[in-house]
Formats: C-alpha cells, sequence, structure tokens
C-alpha cells in the first residue's frame, strides 16, 4: 500500500510542477509589461479601425488545425469607444458574426464586450501589443462549451496584426487560434 502512496505523490508532484512551469513561462505568463518599451505602438482606434481583412487557424487540444477561416473586419471608433464587427467565413462553409462594443481609458486599459462573451473582457494596450482576456460562450453546435481565453495581439512594423489566442477549460488548453489582420486594399 506504501508503494501507491508514492506514485499518488509522484503524479500529483508532477502535475503541480507542470503547472508552475506553465504558469511562469510561455504563452499565458505574458505580461503587458513585458513590451512596455517595444516598438512601433499599437493604438486601437487607429490600427482596429476601418475595413479590415482576417485570415487564420484554429488548432484543436492535439495541435492539429482543426478549421481554417477569411473574415472581413470593419471597426469605428467614437474618441475612446469603438465597435469592431466581424463576420468570418470557415473553411465549412459555415460563418459567425460577432461585434465587440471597445472602451480604451486614458492608461491604455481596454474593456471589451460581446454577445458571446460572458461579462466584460479586461485587456492592455502596451507598446506593440494588445492583451485581452475574456470568457467566450462557444455556440450550442459546438457544445455551449465557457472557455477561458487569453488573446494577444502583436502589431508588425509593417502594421499587419499578428494575433494569437488559446482558450482554456479548466486550465486546460483546448484551441489555439492564430491569425492575420491587416487593412483591406484600398483602406
Amino acid at each position: 500500500m506504501n508503494a501507491w502512496i508514492y506514485i499518488v505523490l509522484g503524479a500529483a508532484l508532477g502535475l503541480l510542477v507542470v503547472w508552475v512551469v506553465r504558469q511562469s513561462m510561455g504563452f499565458v505568463a505574458q505580461k503587458p509589461e513585458d513590451y512596455e518599451d517595444a516598438t512601433p505602438e499599437f493604438d486601437v482606434r487607429h490600427h482596429l479601425n476601418g475595413p479590415l481583412l482576417c485570415e487564420g487557424v484554429i488548432y484543436g487540444p492535439f495541435g492539429r488545425v482543426s478549421s481554417r477561416f477569411v473574415a472581413d473586419f470593419e471597426g469605428n471608433w467614437d474618441g475612446t469607444n469603438g465597435s469592431l464587427k466581424e463576420r468570418f467565413v470557415y473553411d465549412d462553409g459555415s460563418t459567425q458574426d460577432r461585434e465587440w462594443h471597445l472602451t480604451l481609458s486614458e492608461n491604455g486599459r481596454i474593456r471589451a464586450t460581446a454577445g458571446d462573451v460572458i461579462g466584460a473582457g479586461i485587456g492592455q494596450q502596451t507598446g506593440p501589443t494588445v492583451q485581452l482576456k475574456y470568457r467566450i460562450k462557444l455556440p450550442e453546435a459546438s457544445g455551449g462549451h465557457v472557455l477561458n481565453t487569453v488573446d494577444w495581439m502583436y502589431l508588425a512594423p509593417n502594421g499587419t496584426i499578428m494575433n494569437r489566442s488559446q482558450f482554456r477549460k479548466f486550465g486546460i488548453k483546448v484551441a489555439e487560434l492564430v491569425a492575420t489582420m491587416r487593412p483591406k486594399d484600398g483602406a
């Protein structure tokens, strides 16, 4: 019986080490302050304004591409309040619409709401980055799960935005999104 105690304790210790490493290193450990001295400066009122084209992939829990998409975005700002309308077209022909309502404070803090977001997302624009954390409810056709999301946007020197989002349930990564966003031609 003592051997089982050591096996259970060893497994628990292993899981604890994995959790600590994940929380202190890698994607989820990034903080807006990590980018405060970097350039160019990301201003959501400028870079998420007007017509944008988005292209991306969604990876499932085992790292394989589960979906590909293109999307048309339309950002509009009135001072520190903005909206971002999104229309996604997926590789299976299905579509999805979302409209974000964004409020930017003087210190770069962002408050974001959308129809499929539980409560409000909170974020920060710092240097060439924007971080947004929120809880999203998947459509019933996708299981209706509520996932914790960490969303990072990185501004490239040419104005293209690289977007990486991770979606977690019970702390376990269940999906990841990687996408580009850029002004539509002629915009």
